[in-house]
């Protein structure tokens, strides 16, 4: 009952007319920015921190959380049209997103994207208000040690996404970690991989990768298939006809309810976030399927989960941060920026000094996610009307996206020539049969592995056994193991029991 009523007070600083229009602003604008390819929640943040001056520090934190997971919505368009991600938690949109777009339901697709996230948005608002500062305190426990293993379980879990033998999951994650180590070093400073390139001190850059992997390859493909989406499939542009039937409902609802859950409890790690949330919604559902042969060819329930734990996780990702003062990843730590600008210190003494803020704050989640869905549910009938776009004028569109969302990331042309080298260089892999998500996955979480990995080493005196003292640790470690050996004992365990009959 107290969650309630701090949520009614909440409500009543949400629904402020500041309040609600910085809401909307943040929501409309992270929805365009997330269409965007290259552009991202991160630096359009940065850019409007000198602007939020000018606001009270509940109006400038409202804007900046709209703008976070409004760009997750926006993100997931770009994706399943034309399989270029909008930014980078949007990836796992396009393995089963784009396959429906190409099958005739984009319509459905960007639907059940749009009301996952709905769904998720306000599940986990409630679990804000109710779990969310109890829960928070457990983050303390979560030192380097304790996030260096739950890295190598999200590695353990890249490692299950690709298609086809695990040895080459295992190839793709090793290429992955090996690209993620290029740039200086984080404790020495000295240069890995760069060649005497300056441009490649601060590493490769995510969105560059992610475009070049998926848009660029994309593009090379289409041009090798000299098809498209035929567009009889798309029968009619009446959004009752466009949006999901009741068998969608019922493929997607537990894979929703369980990517909800997921995320939520994630988002509250630091080190977790919308990326990993989608990654290992993805995976999970892929296990649990009766058919996980269908993941990767538009199965709903691969888009339906994975959209639900990137909104849930980026809403609960603001526990951390306001309770704790501990940003879980770089939106958030920029939004922590914001904060001290105004003078407010977040930490556990802000629900206490600022409580208008802090409720004000998880209130206007709800509000800004029905204005999300207010906002694209109607876009649906023009975002279809897209493919059909004749071929001749969608492959260099997808490619012109990919260029300047590239180059947009550093003003660099440098960043231009990578995403079209990884772009030939992926389509290779994909004639060759090597899935693309494990790399990218591993690529992102290889700095986080090794920065946390020599923390570790380092409170630990150089002994790894610190890694195993840690009960936290030594979770995440096992049931990596395990992830990884039960596919490779499998085939035994079956051969000796037909053996044995």
């Amino acid at each position: 009952m107290e969650a309630l009523a701090n949520l009614a007070v909440g409500f009543g600083v949400a629904l402020q007319p500041s309040n609600l229009l910085a809401a909307f602003a943040g929501a409309g604008l992270g929805t365009a920015i997330g269409v965007i390819p290259g552009l991202g929640p991160t630096a359009a943040i940065s850019l409007l921190l000198p602007i939020t001056i000018l606001l009270d520090g509940t109006s400038a934190v409202i804007l900046l959380a709209g703008i976070y997971y409004g760009s997750l919505y926006g993100g997931s368009t770009a994706s399943i049209l034309l399989r270029v991600p909008g930014e980078a938690a949007s990836v796992v949109s396009c393995f089963d997103g784009y396959p429906m777009a190409r099958q005739g339901r984009a319509g459905v697709a960007l639907g059940m994207t749009a009301f996952a996230s709905f769904i998720a948005g306000i599940v986990a608002t409630f679990g804000i208000a109710l779990l969310g500062p109890t829960f928070a305190s457990g983050a303390l426990a979560f030192g380097p040690v304790e996030r260096a293993a739950l890295v190598v379980f999200g590695l353990a879990l890249a490692a299950s996404i690709g298609e086809g033998p695990r040895v080459r999951a295992w190839t793709m994650v090793a290429l992955g970690l090996l690209l993620s180590s290029v740039g200086a070093d984080l404790v020495t400073g000295h240069e890995r991989y760069t060649f005497g390139n300056a441009n490649l001190r601060d590493g490769f850059h995510i969105a560059v990768l992610a475009m070049g992997m998926f848009g660029v390859s994309e593009v090379l493909v289409l041009a090798e298939r000299r098809r498209r989406l035929d567009a009889s499939l798309v029968t009619s542009y009446r959004l009752r006809d466009l949006l999901p039937t009741g068998k969608d409902w019922k493929d997607s609802s537990l894979p929703m309810a369980r990517g909800t859950i997921l995320g939520f409890f994630l988002g509250l790690l630091p080190g977790g976030g919308a990326l990993i949330a989608s990654f290992a919604s993805y995976v999970m559902e892929k296990r649990l399927s009766r058919t996980p042969e269908r993941f990767g060819k538009g199965a709903i329930e691969g888009l339906a989960g994975p959209e639900s734990a990137n909104n849930a996780a980026a809403q609960a990702s603001f526990i951390p941060l306001l309770c704790l003062g501990i940003p879980g990843n770089v939106v958030i730590g920029v939004i922590m920026g914001a904060l001290l600008m105004q003078g407010i210190v977040p930490g556990p003494r802000l629900i206490v000094d600022h409580p208008d803020l802090f409720w004000g704050v998880v209130a206007s989640m709800l509000a800004a996610n029905a204005m999300l869905i207010v906002l694209n549910v109607p876009l649906i009938r023009v975002f279809v009307m897209l493919l059909r776009v004749p071929p001749a004028l969608m492959t260099p569109s997808i490619l012109l996206f990919c260029v300047i969302g590239a180059f947009s990331i550093h003003n660099s042309a440098f960043d231009v020539s990578v995403a079209i080298v990884t772009g030939f260089l992926a389509y290779g892999l994909r004639r060759s049969g090597f899935d693309l998500a494990p790399l990218l996955l591993a690529f992102v979480l290889g700095s986080m592995l090794e920065q946390n990995l020599r923390q570790g080493l380092i409170l630990g005196l150089g002994s790894p056994l610190v890694f195993l003292r840690s009960p936290i640790s030594l979770a995440f470690l096992s049931v990596a193991a395990l992830t990884l050996l039960v596919p490779l004992l499998r085939p035994l365990l079956r051969a000796g029991s037909l053996a044995a009959r």
